[in-house]
């Protein structure tokens, strides 16, 4: 089964990425039914970037940012099954990637899902390091623990609406959402 799919994106002054992600993005091999745009009061031109593509542009308050509340703000404004969550800075690297990101969702207990991350190839070794232990080059099909990433995840909007992201935190809400679903897995299958 295919799932209908929402593409959040969390951006701020991000004139010299978004395009880069959006373009990629409407070449997809399953281009999202909702592009959803999450701006934190970006003052330079990613929104006129952004506005030249199929997208819905939402915004959060500066004063009210939070990655959590950003993500929260998307994820309502979509209306689909699954949504894929990117920050504005990321890009694919292939036209399957929105196809090869949700494809796990056709097994129902599956809450998330995270991409792989690598560093450009002028980036630095140390950064390229951490990333190729973060984000092995082999896919891991259930992981123990709660690690993701939400500047390149997928989730399941029916496990958002009951757990919604927690806007108090600082940064970190990835992982604090995997825990209580990867929680909350553990809890239904004892």
């Amino acid at each position: 089964m295919r799932h209908t799919v929402a593409l959040v994106i969390r951006c701020f002054n991000e004139e010299a990425h978004i395009g880069r992600l959006l373009t990629g993005v409407v070449r997809q091999t399953h281009v999202p039914e909702e592009i959803v745009v999450v701006d934190s009061g970006s003052t330079d031109a990613t929104l006129a970037i952004a506005s030249a593509f199929p997208v819905e542009i939402v915004t959060v308050a500066s004063e009210d940012f939070s990655f959590g509340r950003a993500l929260n703000v998307g994820l309502a404004s979509a209306s689909t099954d699954v949504a894929v969550l990117a920050s504005a800075h990321v890009y694919p690297l292939y036209d399957s990637w929105i196809e090869r990101l949700t494809a796990p969702f056709a097994t129902p207990e599956i809450a998330v899902t995270y991409g792989r991350q690598q560093t450009p190839p002028d980036g630095r070794l140390s950064e390229r390091r951490i990333l190729d232990q973060w984000f092995p080059a082999r896919s891991v099909e259930r992981q123990r623990h709660p690690f993701c990433n939400n500047a390149n995840a997928a989730i399941r909007r029916s496990v958002w609406t009951e757990q919604p992201y927690n806007e108090d935190l600082t940064g970190l809400e990835d992982l604090d959402w995997a825990k209580k679903a990867l929680g909350a897995w553990v809890s239904n299958h004892a």
